[in-house]
């Protein structure tokens, strides 16, 4: 039994790899004049079991996600990765009270220094 190599390849996302949508299925509505409109399943916060922790931030006031992420994270877009990581649904609760301490992490699956490091 031969296997085709390019049927092993996963469906290609609609979104990049940078983005909280990648890896989100698409599914489909039928409506009742037959035509089908695509539509993203649900995204539910993931584990933070599988993240490495990068730094520990204390809020301060002016503070952002889009900021912090940019610091942290080289990317303002990666904002929803500290909100995962939190594990928040709205990012404005990230920022909104100074003093709280929050957990800066790596994806998950990636390598990092581990627990305790950085304080920001």
């Amino acid at each position: 039994m031969t296997i085709d190599p390019l049927n092993a390849l996963p469906a290609p996302s609609p979104y990049p790899l940078t983005s909280r949508y990648h890896g989100v299925p698409v599914a489909l509505h039928t409506e009742p004049d037959g035509r089908q409109v695509p539509y993203l399943r649900r995204r539910l916060l993931p584990s933070t079991e599988g993240l490495t922790p990068l730094a520990e931030h204390t809020v301060s006031a002016g503070d952002r996600p889009d900021l912090l992420a940019y610091r942290y994270l080289g990317s303002a877009d990666q904002w929803w990765r500290i909100a995962d990581a939190n594990p928040v649904l709205d990012p404005r609760e990230l920022t909104a009270t100074p003093g709280r301490r929050i957990t800066i992490a790596l994806p998950g699956a990636v390598p990092g220094a581990g627990p305790g490091v950085g304080n920001g």
